[in-house]
């Protein structure tokens, strides 16, 4: 089984990535552009998600178990993203660093409110941080996308959100409703996982050297994975062998609908 990543590695790596955000939105010459891959957000639009959504996460690490989220902000109290540059970096920098604050205050295993109950995730401030790796991580990539220069994500931020989504996203207790089947996924990187779909959910695994293969068989960088889990990449740009349907299926099921 591969080891998960350490807290304090966790918290390194948002703030790595959170900079590298911080950096992409400073070198744009107009933020007001839209952004393709958020098609219904412009840049400036987008440092405003990222800015109050770490100051969210905060609000709800801080809260500790709960079974319904802290009260939202009313949005008319809600802090705006300053238009001078220099101040929406800062304000991006603290809304950042409120969220370490609250996630280091808590440690990695207390318990707060998630919205993956049913996954195999635990619903603690550890699996929050390691949530927000990626959702940094890949509007970073957004914001790259938009300068044209996009760069591939860092490798230990790829590998360790291939394993994040799976866990976290796609893995359920609900039952499978379609046709029974196992999905495996080899990053190039050397790290393998099974998806088995059955009656009992949807359940992710370390994938063993010498097992036989699944159903459908997907194979590509690290990174490449995570770009089609957030819609960033069609899956026909991996490596395929077998049958899309399970995946497509799960790509749009909804457990709890």
């Amino acid at each position: 089984m591969q080891k998960i990543l350490e807290f304090p590695e966790v918290l390194r790596l948002i703030d790595d990535r959170s900079a590298a955000f911080r950096a992409a939105i400073a070198s744009a010459p107009d933020l007001d552009v839209r952004v393709p891959t958020c098609p219904d957000w412009t840049l400036r639009e987008l440092a405003q998600h990222l800015g109050d959504g770490r100051r969210r996460q905060a609000a709800v690490v801080a809260a500790g178990p709960g079974a319904e989220p802290p009260a939202r902000t009313d949005p008319k109290g809600a802090p705006t993203a300053p238009r001078d540059p220099e101040a929406l970096d800062a304000w991006l920098a603290e809304s950042t660093e409120l969220m370490l604050a609250a996630l280091r205050e808590a440690g990695p295993d207390r318990g707060c409110w998630t919205w993956w109950g049913r996954s195999q995730a635990p619903e603690t401030s550890g699996a929050v941080a390691r949530h927000q790796i990626q959702e940094i991580a890949v509007h970073t990539y957004d914001v790259q996308l938009v300068l044209g220069a996009a760069q591939p994500l860092p490798t230990d931020v790829a590998v360790e959100g291939v394993d994040e989504f799976l866990t976290t996203v796609s893995a359920t207790s609900v039952p499978w409703p379609f046709e029974p089947a196992t999905i495996d996924l080899h990053a190039t990187e050397g790290r393998s996982w099974r998806l088995t779909l059955d009656a009992g959910g949807v359940r992710c695994d370390d994938l063993g050297a010498g097992t036989e293969p699944g159903d459908l068989v997907i194979r590509g960088a690290a990174g490449e994975l995570v770009l089609y889990f957030y819609d960033r990449a069609p899956l026909d740009a991996l490596e395929i062998t077998g049958d899309t349907e399970p995946m497509d299926r799960l790509a749009v099921w909804d457990p709890n609908a």
